[in-house]
């Protein structure tokens, strides 16, 4: 097909529709709220907790520049 072609194919094709962007205020409408935990509670602190999800391990450290880490 040439250039052309393909413009016209294109300048046929009817545009996509658009979908509302999801935040959070989409998930509290039909569920209840999501619950918040600040992470100084959470760690009472520690630097390290660990979590227990289904048989596994995770732990959440607190790095140096504040910043936090789960890994498995």
């Amino acid at each position: 097909m040439s250039a052309t072609g393909t413009l016209l194919t294109l300048a046929r094709t009817p545009p996509l529709p658009v979908s509302p962007s999801r935040d959070a205020s989409d998930h509290t409408t039909h569920a209840s709220p999501i619950r918040r935990i600040s992470s100084q509670r959470l760690l009472a602190g520690e630097r390290e907790l660990v979590i227990q999800h289904m048989g596994s391990e995770y732990h959440l450290r607190l790095t140096r520049n504040g910043k936090l880490i789960l890994t498995k």
